[in-house]
């Protein structure tokens, strides 16, 4: 997991480490704060009987954070040939203990395994697309109703739930906003019909995959629900892209359907209108230039 530094000594550390060891059963033998997030506050934890495990700690986290988290690790976890996730062993409202992942490399047979293990996951389905409860795409709710139909899910708990929260908090102008309800009209004709349901991790852009220790490809702070797998892919390349050989994995274990890399930047406008509701008109750039080259 991301590379540490040691820990203050202030009241609050104190607390936190105590609240640890309730939750783990055993005292906390160092703490160091680890770098990287923007959701809550991470470290690297040793207890005092030599386990290593990784904690996430947000004082006024949204309700049910953390637990619907775990919820979702589980889930991959219990998924025959998923990639690797790391265990959930303690969730609260303000606390999250999973287990301690090494770190290592991969190299292109690890790359290509990871794409097969994503493939693997993708392969589990349910009854319609949703998931058990609501989750968050970062700090942003994420709604998940079970839904009859793929492109239904996408349009109406996806991206007219983005579209609302901008429009409300006036970062969307009128005319944008009516682009953005005609291109999620045309979504039928642009996305394929008759995928079935596929457990997806939500949020794999390049940060969330994680090299473990023997070159094992893992995943993390997943948004997980069951819908449209190209979701998945598409995000791998909303930040650059990973290694050519995890995308020939996946498709040697299941390959797209035809044009999927026409839809990607279609795909991604979900994270793109969420990074526009977290991070502000830095990302509306993005936005209007993936709504004009649809319509």
């Amino acid at each position: 997991m991301p590379s540490s530094t040691a820990a203050g000594s202030s009241a609050l550390d104190e607390a936190l480490r105590k609240r640890i060891g309730r939750a783990m059963g055993v005292p906390v033998a160092r703490m160091d704060g680890v770098s990287g997030g923007c959701i809550a506050q991470a470290f690297h934890v040793r207890l005092q009987d030599g386990r290593s495990v990784f904690a996430k700690w947000r004082a006024d986290a949204p309700p049910g954070l953390f637990v619907e988290e775990a919820r979702g690790l589980r889930e991959i976890a219990e998924t025959p040939g998923a990639p690797k996730v790391p265990e959930p062993l303690y969730a609260d409202e303000t606390l999250l203990v999973l287990e301690y992942l090494p770190p290592g490399q991969l190299d292109r047979e690890g790359w290509a395994a990871l794409g097969r293990a994503l493939a693997a996951m993708h392969q589990r389905t349910a009854p319609r697309f949703g998931f058990h409860a609501d989750n968050y795409i970062g700090a942003t709710p994420q709604p998940n109703p079970w839904t009859e139909d793929g492109i239904t899910f996408f349009a109406e708990h996806r991206l007219r739930h983005q579209l609302r929260l901008a429009r409300d908090r006036g970062l969307l102008d009128g005319p944008l906003v009516r682009d953005l309800e005609a291109l999620i009209a045309r979504l039928p004709e642009l996305l394929p019909s008759g995928e079935a349901p596929a457990l997806v991790h939500g949020d794999l852009w390049s940060g969330n995959v994680y090299a473990g220790h023997g070159g094992l490809g893992c995943l993390v702070d997943p948004a997980a629900h069951y819908g449209l797998r190209e979701t998945d892919l598409a995000m791998t390349k909303m930040f650059g892209r990973l290694p050519d050989a995890f995308y020939r994995g996946y498709e040697e274990a299941w390959p797209l359907p035809p044009g999927a890399e026409t839809r990607v930047d279609l795909l991604n406008l979900y994270h793109q209108l969420n990074h526009l509701n977290l991070f502000g008109s830095a990302y509306l750039g993005g936005v209007v230039t993936t709504v004009r080259s649809y319509t």
